[in-house]
């Protein structure tokens, strides 16, 4: 009896003993049993895998060398403070394991009095650490987003209040009787430049807008590259000239190679974008831009000699509302808008964009430093055998080189100011014209004169929009010419006015030169087409 009882006393504490050995080893914590110098002198199986060895490799092996040297101070310390103060310590730390990410683990620590040793658990909490991480993350980008638009919108104020200052001062200036003709020019001046400055704050907004919302379309047309630089040369010559810069540009190709499949207004947007920024921010020297076939690419180039960009802000500068300096105390207008809008544009045409090396020059002590700024982008080179002429950008020239037709124009207008804009801006056309302030009244006017040859409708009018104004002018007038005209411009609008029945579309602020043009094509064409039926 005493031999089973015996034997029954042993069965049972072997299969307690393998109970606890199967806790122990399979526990989600790890266990390690630690001499006061470190030393691991036993651990369980799950302690094993969170320092990536065998069981039998760890066995007397100090567990320091597993730790990070970032944490292995806090681990010293740790150690220290187990044994000194007798009671259970707490420390995360990073154990680097070879071929393995760090682990961030939490671990416990008490001293087991009767041995003298120190008994640890250690929990894995990497994920924790990961998810806390991105967290941290997610809210400095929250925070930096929130300073970038305050930012922003600070300097949107500046930005517009800027012009505003100048076009409501100079307009009260211009209405003293006692000006002298020069001054008065000179206010005049001032008033225009205000405007054209206001008005690229607003393109560049609707542009940013667009792209945030993704409803921007790619529009690939033939386009002679060589022509467009000459274009932007002679565009930003008279400002470079201003500032006693001296402006150039290089071509990559012959006029016969240099004709291309390009959507042309955004990669004259991008250009345009460059040149001005590089005049803008170059004090003295030059600005040169062009371009050059490198493989299956175009790569163009816009360099100065201003005072570049530094090193760490060559990424942000390609970020919306983010500008080499976002101070308030800026010496430069702008948005912060331009080079996104570009990089945006250069990516959806499949190229890319990057800020390269500036110019080196040496200081008194010798010591190279780079000066200026070299901005770069590459398109697909897709060449087109058989070019035709386009049509270059309209600028602001002599609208009195368009021929005056005798033709009846009706202004379709609810806006007080934008409908006398309109008349003194068709007085060169034409003498024979009247208003009208509704959908409506355009429609019972088309309808009641049919000798109207030309209609100015504005889309956002009461009683009736410029939409269905034109739709219905359509169904008992097919030849009239409706040019409609709207200070929305965005996304859309121009498809909207052509599906209703309208020849062309013009956006606010209209320019005189652009709108002569505009009218000048549509008779033209109204003219071809009159003579090819009766032929």
């Amino acid at each position: 009896m005493q031999n089973q009882e015996l034997s029954h006393a042993k069965e049972t504490a072997e299969q307690a003993e393998k109970k606890f050995t199967e806790l122990y080893d399979f526990s989600p914590s790890g266990y390690l049993t630690l001499t006061a110098d470190g030393e691991i002198a036993e651990l369980n199986y799950t302690a094993a895998l969170l320092l990536g060895k065998e069981r039998s490799q760890l066995i007397r092996s100090m567990l320091g060398f597993f730790v990070s040297s970032e944490t292995r101070g806090v681990f010293n310390d740790f150690i220290q403070n187990v044994f000194q103060s007798g009671i259970k310590e707490t420390c995360e730390l990073i154990l680097t394991v070879a071929d393995s990410a760090p682990k961030y683990v939490r671990v416990d620590g008490i001293i087991r009095h009767a041995e003298g040793k120190c008994l640890i658990t250690m929990l894995d909490i990497t994920k924790q650490k990961r998810i806390e991480n991105e967290l941290v993350k997610a809210k400095e980008r929250a925070e930096e987003g929130e300073r970038l638009k305050s930012a922003f919108l600070a300097n949107m104020s500046h930005e517009i209040r800027t012009p505003m200052n100048g076009i409501l001062g100079f307009t009260e200036l211009l209405k003293a009787s006692k000006l002298s003709e020069k001054k008065r020019q000179k206010y005049i001046g001032i008033v225009e430049e205000s405007g054209v400055r206001m008005l690229s704050i607003i393109n560049d907004i609707i542009s940013i807008s667009k792209i945030e919302s993704e409803q921007v379309e790619i529009s690939i047309s033939d386009t002679n590259v060589n022509k467009q630089l000459e274009y932007i040369y002679r565009f930003f010559k008279l400002e470079a000239e201003k500032k006693k810069l001296h402006l150039s540009f290089k071509t990559g190709l012959s006029d016969d190679e240099a004709n291309v499949n390009i959507d042309r207004e955004k990669v004259y947007a991008v250009l345009t974008n460059l040149v001005k920024n590089s005049i803008k921010f170059t004090a003295e020297g030059s600005v040169k831009f062009g371009y050059q076939k490198k493989e299956n690419d175009l790569e163009f180039f816009v360099t100065d000699t201003g005072s570049g960009i530094s090193e760490h802000n060559k990424e942000i500068v390609f970020e919306r509302f983010r500008q080499e300096n976002d101070a308030l105390s800026r010496f430069h207008e702008g948005a912060g808008l331009g080079l996104a809008i570009s990089k945006a544009y250069v990516e959806m045409l499949g190229g890319k964009i990057w800020i390269a090396r500036g110019t080196e020059k040496t200081t008194k002590n010798n010591q190279p430093t780079e000066h200026g700024t070299t901005i770069c982008f590459t398109l697909p080179f897709h060449p087109v055998k058989k070019p035709e002429e386009k049509d270059a950008p309209i600028l602001n020239g002599d609208a009195t080189k368009i021929p005056k037709r005798k033709i009846k124009i009706l202004i379709a207008e609810d806006d007080e100011i934008s409908g006398l804009l309109l008349t003194k801006m068709i007085e060169n056309i034409t003498e024979e014209f009247h208003k009208v302030t509704t959908g409506k009244e355009a429609v019972a006017a088309c309808r009641n004169d049919s000798d109207i040859d030309l209609i100015l409708m504005d889309i956002s009018m009461p009683e009736m929009n410029g939409y269905e104004a034109a739709r219905q002018i359509r169904q008992f007038n097919k030849k009239v010419v409706i040019i409609a005209q709207t200070a929305h411009a965005l996304y859309g609008d121009k498809e909207k006015a052509i599906a209703a029945g309208c020849n062309d579309y013009a956006s606010k602020p209209l320019n005189m030169t652009a709108l002569s043009k505009m009218i000048d094509r549509c008779y033209q064409k109204t003219e071809r087409q009159t003579v090819s039926k009766s032929g």
